[in-house]
């Protein structure tokens, strides 16, 4: 009746906007990402007959309105597929993040992906981590591939046979460091995909994707950093574009992103380092360069006036032992 699960948050590599279906979440095209590590979020969920109600906690927090509409719909799923007498009963849930949420850096992927696993195992699903990446995707999209981990590709569809996450192999991983430059500017990205499809760039987006996942799929599986990551940049682009034309004219951006990207592009015109910049629906910079420059691109995104950590590769969500209560 109780399990404790880890998952990692994800960098987008060729993002999903906009979705077809705001209740299953149901995205208009394919995504592309991986998972950053150590950055963790650890959940522990415990259906019982003392609880008097389903309640949710993140961070020491304990959620209301939207935010607990979105965690409840990630437990109703869980529920709906188990045969198990006890999930009638109330569920606790507790929530930790280990890095900053709300600032662009996925922690509703890591959240609902921990949150689906751990649900999973305590409702006795015995699902597959394809499975529970559609339990997860109902809270946020993102997550179903913060479920299998690494690099994944979350696949557009109109159910779970379709609508699911799978790992795509590749040795990237083995070289990859990635500098994130936090920089603390609070966003909705939920609002972003609301109104995707209200740009007039939405389509010309739609057309775009469909070639740049296909791109990005051989890169990884050819191991090809440099036109991996050149994709990843130019996509953090195209979905600016995209969000900055909607009715909101969202601009994530601040002053410190863009002396980041410019940064970054003078390290790898003037000094040949493999380097480049990607962004989600934030202001936080992901700066993927490889271990051999890693401390050096690491000092130029300092200098930019920002803090920095040095973030690896995470793998797909696992249960843990040790619970949060």
């Amino acid at each position: 009746m109780k399990a404790t699960a880890m998952a990692h948050p994800i960098q987008g590599l060729v993002k999903y906007h906009g979705m077809r279906d705001d209740i299953k979440r149901l995205p208009y095209h394919d995504s592309i990402s991986l998972c950053t590590a150590p950055s963790h979020t650890r959940t522990t969920v415990e259906f019982s007959m003392d609880y008097d109600e389903d309640t949710f906690v993140v961070d020491g927090e304990e959620l209301d309105g939207r935010a607990y509409e979105r965690v409840e719909a990630v437990v109703e799923k869980a529920r709906q597929k188990s045969d198990a007498a006890h999930t009638v009963y109330p569920v606790r849930l507790e929530s930790e993040n280990s890095f900053p949420s709300n600032v662009g850096l996925g922690s509703s992927s890591s959240g609902f992906a921990a949150a689906a696993m751990a649900l999973a195992e305590a409702a006795e699903l015995d699902a597959s981590r394809r499975e529970v990446s559609t339990i997860a995707r109902v809270g946020s999209a993102s997550s179903a591939r913060a479920v299998t981990g690494a690099f994944s590709q979350l696949y557009t569809g109109l159910n779970d046979e379709d609508c699911h996450s799978e790992r795509i192999p590749s040795d990237l991983h083995e070289d990859l460091k990635i500098v994130v430059g936090l920089v603390p500017y609070h966003k909705e990205t939920e609002d972003a995909h609301r109104e995707a499809a209200d740009s007039h760039m939405f389509q010309a987006r739609n057309a775009h994707i469909h070639g740049q996942i296909a791109e990005m799929r051989d890169a990884l599986r050819n191991n090809d950093f440099d036109r991996a990551f050149e994709l990843a940049e130019m996509d953090s682009l195209s979905l600016a574009a995209t969000t900055m034309t909607g009715p909101s004219g969202w601009v994530y951006w601040q002053p410190a992103t863009l002396k980041i990207f410019n940064r970054v592009r003078q390290l790898r015109e003037e000094e040949d380092i493999p380097v480049y910049f990607s962004t989600d629906t934030g202001a936080s910079v992901y700066v993927n360069t490889t271990d051999e420059y890693a401390e050096r691109v690491e000092e130029e995104v300092a200098d930019c006036g920002v803090s920095t950590t040095i973030w690896d590769v995470g793998g797909p969500a696992q249960l843990l032992d040790d619970h949060l209560f």
